[in-house]
């Protein structure tokens, strides 16, 4: 028997509505930046360096996420313009983000004197913890899903009553991608924290999370239904993620054949 999916709409005053989209994206956010904070002043960083550099890097992130997933989307925005501005409603690409973030982290870094593989390596635990958290936010939204499964698929994953029924959708069941993407970034997560007490190489932490990322999105891509296509047959981020994982092996691979080898993790900020 099929239940009734959660609301999306988390508070609703009048015209006034929170959804949980922003409420869980906010709350991966929040607790992203407790932990980097927290890291970066037992690594020497100032009390305030993450604090400022979220500023200037939330907004544009988001941004940045928004306008990838409308470029890839233009056959339909250029119809729906206002449609634009409703990012409550999904629609913002994790690589988008992700370049937007970087760009964000390399300038600030430039400015405030900082080693960029640093803020990166600090940052890295953070990013995969936020982005676990915020696949639920495309959970309640009933978005981000796979192809479509039998109900007993799902229990046979052994899945809670309240995931089953919100995969139910339009008379069908699908795969739960978000929580296959959760359930990876969250592993992403344990591991870089137990590659902490290896003491990688500085910059190696934040390469150890693309190459963990890009290899999972590339497969659990391959169960949507909803990707942005960049042909018939070819998703874009999964394309993105080959390109990420080539470039973080290749980065890898120049900064350790050097002949100045990159600090190890655990040392301070201010040591060059």
């Amino acid at each position: 028997m099929e239940g009734y999916p959660l609301d999306p709409i988390a508070i609703a005053i009048g015209p006034f509505q929170v959804h949980w989209y922003g409420l869980i994206i906010g709350f991966g956010i929040a607790l992203g930046f407790y932990l980097a904070a927290k890291e970066g002043e037992r690594l020497g960083l100032e009390k305030d360096t993450f604090a400022d550099l979220l500023i200037w890097a939330i907004p544009i992130a988001i941004l940045s996420a928004r306008l990838y997933y409308v470029i890839f989307q233009w056959e339909y925005y250029s119809q729906h313009p206002g449609d634009i501005i409703k990012i409550w409603n999904g629609g913002i690409a994790i690589h988008g983000a992700l370049i937007g973030a970087v760009v964000t982290a390399i300038i600030f870094s430039k400015v405030k004197n900082i080693s960029f593989w640093k803020l990166a390596d600090i940052a890295a635990p953070s990013l995969i913890l936020g982005q676990a958290i915020g696949r639920w936010g495309n959970f309640m939204n009933q978005e981000a899903h796979g192809g479509e499964v039998t109900r007993s698929f799902l229990e046979n994953l052994y899945l809670p009553e309240f995931i089953i029924n919100q995969m139910y959708i339009d008379g069908h069941y699908y795969h739960p991608t978000f929580l296959y993407e959760s359930i990876w970034n969250l592993l992403g997560f344990i591991l870089l924290l137990s590659l902490r007490k290896v003491n990688l190489k500085r910059g190696e932490l934040f390469l150890s999370y693309v190459i963990w990322y890009s290899i999972g999105r590339f497969f659990i891509e391959g169960l949507r239904t909803d990707s942005l296509m960049l042909t018939d047959s070819l998703r874009i981020a999964q394309v993105i993620s080959l390109v990420l994982l080539a470039a973080a092996i290749a980065v890898w691979m120049i900064r350790r054949n050097q002949k100045a080898e990159p600090l190890p993790y655990n040392s301070l900020v201010n040591e060059k």
